[in-house]
Parts: structure tokens; sequence; C-alpha cells
């Protein structure tokens, strides 16, 4: 899979939901937000949190595709956020980093978030995690898609 194919889900999932709630209208809500309103905020923080993912991952020169070096670990929420371990496991001879895109979405396959974890310096033929965290407060615990890794 090329990094570009990775990046364009990521943002048309993004745009995607902004469509919908740009298409969402209704009554307001005891705060007098309007579903339409409250929709396009969260498709701005989607379409935003993409945009940011996007532009790290365009960073990256000269990276391979490692997706099946990386496995999410089960979601956990703490304060409203949601997290996972993110672990790499390097199959070369060469200490090496890893930049990985992580997606949640709902039940319905509509994307909530989505973030960019970097794993420096695991050692060859061993393990390093760190953790991906959502970017805004979200309820239940949709597992985490590992949509793109890097080795570089």
């Amino acid at each position: 899979m090329s990094s570009s194919h990775g990046i364009r889900n990521a943002v048309m999932a993004a745009a995607t939901a902004a469509a919908l709630a740009a298409g969402m209208t209704g009554c307001t809500n005891d705060s007098g937000e309007t579903p339409r309103s409250v929709a396009s905020e969260a498709g701005d923080a989607v379409q935003s949190a993409t945009a940011a993912a996007a532009s790290e991952l365009a960073k990256i020169k000269g990276g391979l595709d490692a997706k099946s070096d990386v496995k999410a670990g089960p979601t956990e929420a703490e304060n409203n956020r949601l997290f996972n371990e993110i672990t790499a496991t390097n199959p070369t001879d060469q200490t090496v980093d890893y930049t990985v895109l992580v997606n949640w979405k709902d039940s319905s396959g509509n994307l909530l978030d989505a973030t960019v974890v970097s794993i420096d310096a695991v050692p060859p033929g061993g393990t390093k995690s760190a953790k991906a965290q959502t970017h805004r407060d979200l309820s239940g615990t949709p597992p985490a898609e590992i949509v793109q890794a890097i080795r570089h």
C-alpha cells in the first residue's frame, strides 16, 4: 500500500463525516445547539485531525510499508478520551522508527478521530510501544484501527 493510499482513505472518511454533518437539520438541544451545529463541529474536528495526520505522514521520506509490524491493544477510556497501546515489532537487523496512523470508528464505520503515533528506536528483533490517544472526547470504546504504518 502506498503511503498516500492510507492518507487518502482517512481524508475521504473525514470528508464523508463532514458532508453528513452538513446535511443534518432539526431541533435544538438544551444548550441551544442544533444537531447540524454539533455534527458540524464534530466533522470539523475529524477533518482537522486527519489533516494533521496526513501532514505528519507526508514528512516521511524513504519509509517502507510496515502495517504488519504494528498492532493495537484494546481501547481504554480516561477522562472521556480514548487511548490504545500501539506496539511495533521490528523484524529487521537495524534499529528503526515507526510512524503509525491510527483511526477510531463508530459501529457504523464513521470516522470519529485520527492521530499519528511515533515509536522511535525500536531495536533489531525487538518491540516497543507508544500510546495513541484521541484528540477529543468520545464515548464508548471503539477499537483502534491501524490505517498505515511506516518503518523508517
